[in-house]
């Protein structure tokens, strides 16, 4: 049988791995596949590159488009990244009849919606299984293995560049910027990092698997986004001393009133399994009904592991492409018209438990005003720190963990709290995540 023919649009790290792992595994990935799959066709600015990757045998062209008219293509690997001419190709490939793979969890996060329903209107598929996590399969397990369960809530380590960066922090007890240089450095973190560290690439694959999750459309407009920027080292290590790691976590819950989306540091237990996730890697803890608790674990990036989930999609597409469009597994796990109306929460309206550093005068009454103010909004204290003051010292650090608490609620106590005279500096919060 004539192996299946696939365009690939963008051959820089990703597409370079594509094309590698392919080229190494084809005979295992044919047995599995039950057919040949074949880099037809390469589209890509820097031909040059291209053709240094593919040599002669897969035809390089500078116009995706080119790979999209061509009728012998039966699959466009989208790989160019971004919201702009990566939403008109795609849109283009399916209007024109093709399947697509992409890796592409921005595009997704915010179109994903209209992409999904023209592709379910022309009868093809749109797979994205390294949009999230890299070569961690989160996506099948997610529509497929985990599908018998009511999912109860996701929480991800899912962008490396911040779990460097926190990593780094705790073991050598450097400040915020030193740690970022460092990624910077050794090529864990880009020279415009801003996309990794203020949370919005971990919010773009949290909106995607909340989707798959719980049956309701990609809305990552309406997700709460918190990066690691204004972290500092003395959080880190008090944090230890209290027993807890912080990680930058993508969350999405099912509770009473809809569905939780955010991404913020967190404090998580050091006894669980995702507070020793280190380095670059990726995790995602997944709770069902039936199943319990899962934990994903593996390489979040890499020109290789990106490869490894792509070349998944490949497999699964060359098996799937002559069935009937009806009997395939949904875009986003549950039939089109079964979707979800489930109003996805503001951040005023979710519960959880609080981390409050506290810069103050070191003067008696101090602790009873606060805890004063804290009782008075229904806020309950689980814990609390004061590192003594040092000789000479008029001020110092209070750490307090609370309860859990309606986010709305705790505004308003810390906003009172703020106000009082004896409290010297901008209150830091930093929600903590039980995971239990």
């Amino acid at each position: 049988m004539k192996p299946i023919q696939v365009g690939l649009l963008g051959i820089g790290t990703v597409g370079s791995g594509v094309w590698n792992v392919l080229q190494r595994n084809q005979q295992e990935i044919q047995r599995r596949a039950g057919r040949g799959i074949a880099i037809a066709m390469v589209a890509d600015l820097d031909t040059e590159r291209a053709r240094a990757v593919v040599g002669d045998s897969a035809r390089v062209v500078k116009d995706a488009r080119e790979v999209i008219a061509n009728p012998e293509i039966d699959i466009v690997v989208e790989l160019i990244g971004g919201y702009g001419i990566a939403r008109q190709l795609v849109m283009e490939a399916i209007a024109a009849g093709k399947h697509v793979v992409t890796a592409n969890k921005a595009l997704l996060a915010v179109h994903g919606t209209e992409i999904f329903a023209a592709a379910h209107q022309r009868g093809v598929m749109v797979a994205f299984e390294a949009a999230v996590a890299g070569g961690i399969p989160i996506i099948k397990a997610l529509r497929e293995g985990l599908t018998a369960n009511r999912i109860e809530w996701i929480a991800g380590i899912i962008n490396g560049t911040t779990n460097f960066i926190l990593s780094e922090m705790r073991a050598k007890g450097l400040d915020f910027d030193a740690a970022l240089k460092d990624a910077q450095r050794l090529g864990y973190a880009e020279a415009d990092p801003t996309f990794d560290i203020e949370g919005v690439d971990a919010a773009h694959k949290a909106t995607i698997m909340s989707a798959i999750a719980f049956g309701i459309p990609v809305q990552f407009d309406k997700a709460y986004v918190e990066g690691i920027t204004r972290l500092g080292a003395q959080d880190i290590r008090y944090a230890e001393q209290l027993g807890y790691r912080i990680k930058l976590l993508g969350i999405t819950k099912r509770v009473a009133k809809g569905i939780e989306l955010r991404v913020h540091p967190s404090l998580v237990p050091a006894k669980r399994l995702i507070a020793n996730v280190e380095g670059a890697m990726n995790a995602v803890v997944v709770q069902g009904d039936a199943v319990g608790t899962t934990l994903h674990y593996g390489k979040g990036a890499g020109s290789e592991p990106t490869a490894s989930a792509v070349i998944a999609d490949l497999v699964d597409i060359t098996r799937l492409h002559t069935s009937d469009a009806a009997h395939r597994v949904p875009h986003l796990a549950f039939q089109p018209d079964q979707m979800s109306d489930l109003a996805v929460l503001p951040m005023s309206e979710v519960v959880t438990s609080y981390y409050l550093r506290l810069r103050v005068a070191d003067q008696a009454g101090v602790l009873a005003q606060l805890t004063g103010l804290l009782a008075e909004g229904g806020v309950s204290v689980d814990a609390m720190l004061q590192r003594e003051a040092g000789e000479g010292e008029k001020q110092t650090d209070l750490i307090i963990l609370t309860h859990s608490v309606r986010e709305g609620t705790m505004d308003g106590v810390l906003a009172r709290m703020q106000q009082l005279p004896t409290v010297l500096a901008p209150i830091v919060r930093i929600r903590k995540e039980e995971l239990a």
